[in-house]
């Protein structure tokens, strides 16, 4: 039986929200869709995201960049309607600057089905022009105080060759035309990079910034668990990386930051665009797992992506069909959904919890009268989980005034399982559509508890590939009076 231990007598750390700085999704022109606004401003509401960061703002699908006749054309009336709609729902972009507008591309290499174009520009200068006139008009429409909230990145995964054709050295270059092109409106607004996957480039992009005297804001790079293995199909990789890999990735780039703000822009269980595991509990045991690893380590850590909304690839219509989203195509929160609204929650004191298992971690998280025990069985694909009772002992509190748990795991905030077992439609109707909202609440239920040797004891069982918050509630202490 995996055993733990907390004295609320003792003094608490900070635990700070740091995944809740931003979160990622597909690309520009999808922000003008009514149904991904509403997604994000529940996101915004119930999970606490700040930032936003999309690919391909500045390419032809979003017309920013044109030629008519021969003459460059203008016009970020698309980006205004995207920066409108978050500064008026209190959250703001962290812009990455990419991808190539048609009319400045060196050549016809594109990503995705949505051809963005890859290629370096065939003149800088124009590339910079483009940008300042960017930020110029941003600051112009939003104020220079709002403005200097924002993020500016350059440029998405420059060391792989299926997002851009260049050399490091052109993208060394397209960083100083960036970074001196928004510098120019505004000294005080934030550029950094180098945006790579696998938290490559970093000691080289600061090394060229710091010969070429070009400030560097921010530090920002990308890793997924199945970075590590490049052979095999996703399970594979899953089961032969270690554990903590996500951490020790965290580490190294932090290390290579320089003591700079470090994001990690993009990160989730795995880099498969349509693998069944996201939308499962492995999703959120094994994500609650990473993110409560990296206390202290990153500024921000974004998830790839809040929504199914989603068109790399194609745009799907399979409710549950793998995709990176928190939320699937109608709203739906999944189960790594439910453990990002659990981790919300939970308030910004951590406990010292003392035990240890091979699949089970516990930790405890104050807030004002309000404390939970964040538990999470969880094992990588391969490896050997199955339902542990666990016992956790409390000294030093007082007698709780509630107590009751929230759980995800195949029983329950599992809306994938009770799609299956409706029968899987592919399109959904609006009963279907609020049986499965239904299905994913979290619910509290109650959970007894004792008091041995002047200890409270709480036992419950914890499921494989789960997620559960134990919460007691506490009497606020008495005022004392003049």
């Amino acid at each position: 039986m995996p055993t733990f231990a907390c004295d609320l007598s003792q003094p608490s750390d900070a635990f700070e929200h740091f995944w809740e700085h931003t979160v990622g999704s597909g690309h520009a022109p999808l922000a003008l869709r009514s149904d991904w606004q509403a997604q994000m401003q529940k996101c915004h509401t119930e999970l606490g995201f700040q930032y936003v960061r999309f690919h391909d703002l500045l390419s032809d699908s979003m017309g920013t960049l044109v030629s008519q006749q021969e003459k460059l054309i203008y016009s970020f009336f698309n980006v205004d309607q995207v920066m409108d709609f978050l500064v008026t729902i209190g959250m703001h972009p962290f812009v990455e600057l990419s991808f190539m507008p048609q009319v400045l591309a060196s050549g016809s290499e594109t990503v995705f089905r949505y051809e963005a174009n890859i290629t370096p520009p065939k003149d800088f200068k124009q590339w910079e022009t483009l940008i300042h006139k960017l930020a110029q008009h941003c600051v112009e429409r939003y104020g220079l105080e709002e403005v200097r909230q924002w993020f500016f990145e350059t440029w998405n995964e420059p060391n792989l060759k299926a997002f851009w054709t260049g050399t490091r050295e052109d993208y060394f270059k397209l960083y100083r035309h960036s970074v001196e092109a928004i510098k120019s409106v505004d000294a005080s607004l934030k550029v950094g990079g180098p945006a790579t996957a696998q938290t490559a480039w970093i000691e080289e992009f600061l090394d060229y910034c710091e010969r070429s005297h070009l400030p560097v804001d921010f530090v920002t790079t990308h890793y997924y668990p199945t970075d590590a293995f490049s052979e095999g199909d996703t399970d594979k990789k899953l089961a032969s990386a270690p554990r903590d890999v996500m951490r020790e990735r965290a580490e190294i780039a932090k290390r290579q930051a320089r003591r700079m703000p470090l994001y990690f822009t993009e990160w989730n269980i795995s880099s498969d665009p349509h693998h069944s595991l996201h939308d499962e509990p492995f999703a959120a045991a094994y994500a609650t797992h990473i993110l409560m690893s990296l206390q202290g380590l990153v500024d921000g850590y974004s998830f790839w992506t809040f929504s199914d909304i989603f068109e790399e690839n194609y745009f799907p219509s399979i409710p549950f069909h793998g995709g990176f989203g928190l939320l699937n195509l109608h709203g739906i929160p999944k189960p790594v959904y439910r453990a990002f609204q659990l981790l919300h929650q939970l308030g910004d004191e951590h406990l010292k919890v003392d035990g240890q298992h091979d699949t089970v971690e516990v930790w405890a998280i104050r807030k004002g009268n309000q404390l939970s025990f964040l538990c999470v069985n969880h094992a990588l694909p391969g490896h050997s989980i199955s339902t542990e009772q666990v016992e956790i002992t409390l000294a030093n509190s007082p007698e709780p005034k509630h107590n009751y748990i929230r759980r995800i795991d195949e029983q329950h905030a599992n809306p994938r399982q009770a799609w299956l077992e409706m029968g899987s439609s592919e399109y959904l109707d609006a009963l279907e559509v609020e049986q499965l909202q239904a299905s994913s609440e979290l619910i509290k239920e109650p959970q007894p508890w004792s008091r041995i040797e002047g200890n409270i004891k709480l036992d419950f069982d914890l499921p494989a590939h789960s997620v559960a918050a134990m919460t007691l509630e506490f009497e606020p202490p008495e005022r004392k009076t003049k």
